[in-house]
């Protein structure tokens, strides 16, 4: 059985070529394996469509990712206080377009950032913060403070004071934000209609993602977070974070390279193998050697 032809019926000199040994049968068998998972291996896939509609008209929303929101802006925290969104974004930031007396989807969108947020591997106010904005020029401080108590209250005690602000403005103010990221909303009656969806800004503004929906996965945040960040995180840690995940633009969440990190696996796998294989091949020469001395 050794050495093997793998083919009959073949010139001498060719089927000599193809003989194989159990070493070279191993390594043309990971070799095949490994060029199928790679063959099969998506592209990346990181970035959604330009351009999301999310309601016909006027309603909808532009994705303008590498865009920059204008920090000059100014809007009132839930304490009264005029801020500029330049102090507020002092790093990677989550903003949420909301209006507070949101019946609905607002609400529950705010609800899922606050189930999400504990569980991001991010520190909140140190490493992140997150922005409610409201788009509804009419609402106050006050309304902004209640909506403040209400979601604090389902994120306990661990979660710092200043990392999610709540923010209403006036109607220049938040034109000229939603404006910059694509985001189209229109009044109707008391109520509004608007897209569902987050975006997260770097400390310079840009947008770097959009996160669509009123659910969202800590791993989804915490991914959207690290591409925010300018560096502080290691690249690295920035690289393998890129090669295990991408975006999927279909279902707009963050997905794992199943295929790519396994078929990274898989060729480590078989190189250790050869290697293992090539020193035990050389190991034995050498025993024997010893042996016949003695």
């Amino acid at each position: 059985m050794y050495p093997l032809t793998v083919f009959s019926g073949v010139p001498e000199k060719a089927a000599d070529m193809i003989r194989l040994t159990p070493l070279r049968r191993t390594v043309c068998l990971l070799t095949v394996v490994l060029a199928a998972v790679l063959a099969a291996a998506p592209g990346r896939g990181d970035e959604p469509p330009a351009t999301e509609t999310a309601v016909a008209g006027e309603v909808g929303l532009d994705e303008r990712l590498g865009s920059r929101i204008p920090l000059d802006l100014a809007f009132r925290d839930e304490t009264g206080k005029s801020v500029r969104l330049r102090d507020l974004v002092t790093g990677p930031t989550i903003i949420a377009p909301v209006y507070y007396g949101c019946p609905n989807v607002c609400s529950i969108l705010q609800w899922g950032l606050a189930k999400a947020l504990p569980e991001v591997r991010r520190r909140p106010g140190e490493e992140y913060r997150v922005l409610s904005v409201s788009f509804d020029e009419s609402e106050t401080p006050g309304i902004a403070a209640r909506s403040r108590q209400t979601y604090y209250s389902a994120l306990g005690d661990s979660f710092p004071a200043g990392a999610w602000t709540f923010l209403t403005g006036d109607p220049q103010s938040i034109r000229a934000l939603l404006d910059a990221a694509g985001y189209r909303f229109r009044r109707e009656g008391k109520d509004f209609l608007h897209p569902v969806a987050i975006f997260v800004v770097s400390r310079d503004g840009e947008i770097v993602r959009y996160l669509h929906g009123t659910r969202f996965l800590p791993m989804d945040l915490t991914l959207a977070l690290v591409e925010a960040d300018e560096g502080r995180i290691g690249p690295t840690i920035r690289r393998m974070a890129q090669f295990c995940f991408s975006y999927d633009p279909q279902s707009r969440r963050y997905v794992f390279n199943l295929l790519r990190v396994s078929a990274t696996v898989i060729l480590a796998t078989a190189v250790s193998f050869l290697a293992f294989l090539i020193l035990r091949g050389r190991r034995k020469p050498l025993e024997r050697g010893t042996h016949d001395r003695h």
